[in-house]
């Protein structure tokens, strides 16, 4: 392999890391109810959810969508940050903007 191939390569690979550090997984906007819930419960089963809970640090916004996200997001972190990890019957996306930085819609709008 010559020098510039390999420090090309070198170069993907780092770039890939440093994504793969800063990713999170969110529930899907279009995930319904039993979906949200159920990857909730299974989430919380894994990993401490406490975060969540009234009073917690992620309790607000106080809606199913939000606490799944946080939740799944949680084992996603906790597991690696794998694709597979994340993966939730099809109902897990990951992304590269930090979930915690951005304002819901709801908050803006009147």
């Amino acid at each position: 392999m010559k020098l510039n191939q390999c420090t090309k390569k070198f170069e993907f690979l780092t770039s890939y890391q440093s994504f793969q550090e800063k990713t999170w997984c969110v529930a899907k906007a279009s995930s319904d109810e039993t979906s949200l819930q159920d990857n909730l419960h299974y989430a919380c089963t894994q990993v401490d959810c406490s975060v969540i809970n009234a009073g917690g640090s992620c309790f607000e916004p106080n809606l199913l969508i939000s606490h799944a996200s946080v939740a799944m997001n949680l084992y996603y972190q906790s597991r690696g940050r794998n694709v597979w990890n994340c993966d939730f019957t099809h109902s897990g996306l990951i992304t590269i903007s930090d979930p915690s930085k951005l304002l819901l819609i709801t908050e803006i709008l009147p």
